[in-house]
């Protein structure tokens, strides 16, 4: 029970949106779940692709030659097509995920001590924080989504041509005009969700290692200092010493594999990330300097949506900075503790962890980049850059 408490506090909104899309990696599920987990998973992302996603593209089609409409009718489908690749992936990784998730269980079962269990809960509050303001994106976005196009389905209930959510002309007869409309809206909350809960459970994952490289730092010291008071022998010191490596080593596979699985589909998160925040703030500019008159709710709608965007990006870049971080904040701990005080096997085997730390852990987007701080700066700066050539096409 005190382990699920633990899971539930550290991966909170996110582990829930993923167990109601059926993506949840938990390898306790009995059979009877993992069907119904997979009847999940079809449902949402069937809905996400024939409601969402196709309607969109045959539309962008259709406007061709139009760029404004073009733009406005390819926001939703890029949006779309994106979290399907990520629903996918987490889909097919869910075995070595489950690994994870149980190296995960294992850790808060086995943190013996007061200071490791705090270090693991103040950095678990970091994820809770980042993963509850990319909430109130992902909640803010669909409220005043769904407001605008139920305030637009109300307006062509009796008129000859009604309008769905995500338009789509040939389906105006009742109840399948209802019936789609209703699906549409679903489609695009789970679109929308899906996106926010992988995307927070990819940082919590990576901030999870960074927890526990941080307890290793502290136990690093703790050993050398303790073998420099006499408190423990030589013997003793390099057993600690030879746990801490093949600890190390067991983080450093676990990086890697999470890395490995979402690799490519970052690297798409990217170019889409980047490919959006260009069209939504082009969208934003047209309607300056065209002077159209946008209800509140659509304006509101339109903030919030950058604000998902930018938080899509921030979720990763701020998870891949402090791995980079940690991960190389391992070598500085050696020089920190009181290596000079020890005999001089004991400091030459120190250099097996001064080595292995010397090449950081990341998380890259393909071969492409990694993610950092200085990345998702990049990126904002980038979309500005394109939003500028698309203007100057248009004027």
């Amino acid at each position: 029970m005190a382990v699920n408490k633990d899971l539930s506090y550290e991966f909170n909104l996110s582990g829930y949106c993923l167990r109601i899309i059926g993506i949840w990696p938990d390898s306790r599920m009995s059979l009877n779940d993992i069907r119904f987990s997979n009847v999940k998973f079809m449902f949402a992302t069937s809905c996400i692709g024939l409601y969402l996603f196709t309607p969109q593209i045959i539309n962008v089609f259709r406007a061709w030659g139009n760029l404004t409409r073009m733009v406005e009718l390819y926001i939703p489908a890029n949006f779309s097509l994106v979290t399907i690749c990520k629903l996918c992936v987490t889909k097919y990784y869910r075995d070595k995920l489950q690994i994870i998730m149980a190296s995960i269980m294992n850790d808060w079962m086995t943190s013996k001590t007061d200071w490791e269990r705090n270090t693991m809960l103040r950095v678990a509050k970091r994820g809770r924080i980042l993963s509850f303001k990319y909430f109130v994106a992902a909640m803010g976005t669909s409220i005043f989504a769904i407001c605008f196009y139920l305030q637009a389905f109300f307006k062509s209930m009796n008129q000859p041509r009604r309008i769905l959510a995500y338009r789509f002309d040939y389906i105006q007869k009742s109840p399948n005009y209802e019936i789609t409309f209703l699906m549409q809206i679903l489609s695009g909350l789970f679109s929308v969700f899906s996106t926010y809960s992988v995307d927070s459970f990819v940082s919590i994952l990576v901030l999870h290692i960074c927890a526990q490289l941080i307890n290793l730092r502290i136990t690093l010291g703790k050993l050398v200092e303790q073998v420099t008071e006499n408190s423990i022998s030589s013997l003793t010191f390099m057993e600690g010493l030879s746990t801490i490596v093949k600890r190390h080593e067991c983080l450093i596979r676990t990086a890697k594999t999470i890395n490995k699985c979402y690799s490519t589909v970052l690297f798409i998160h990217l170019f889409g990330a980047i490919l959006q925040l260009c069209l939504v703030t082009f969208q934003v500019f047209t309607i300056i300097t065209n002077n159209i008159s946008l209800p509140i709710i659509r304006m509101i709608f339109l903030a919030f949506y950058i604000y998902l965007i930018l938080m899509e990006l921030y979720s990763y870049s701020y998870a891949a900075e402090v791995l980079v971080q940690e991960s190389t904040r391992l070598a500085y701990g050696v020089f920190e503790c009181k290596w000079y005080n020890l005999s001089a096997n004991d400091a030459k085997a120190l250099m097996f962890i001064v080595h292995r730390s010397n090449i950081p852990l990341r998380l890259t987007a393909g071969k492409f980049g990694n993610f950092s701080m200085e990345l998702f700066g990049t990126a904002v700066r980038s979309s500005v850059g394109y939003v500028s050539a698309l203007l100057s096409v248009t004027s």
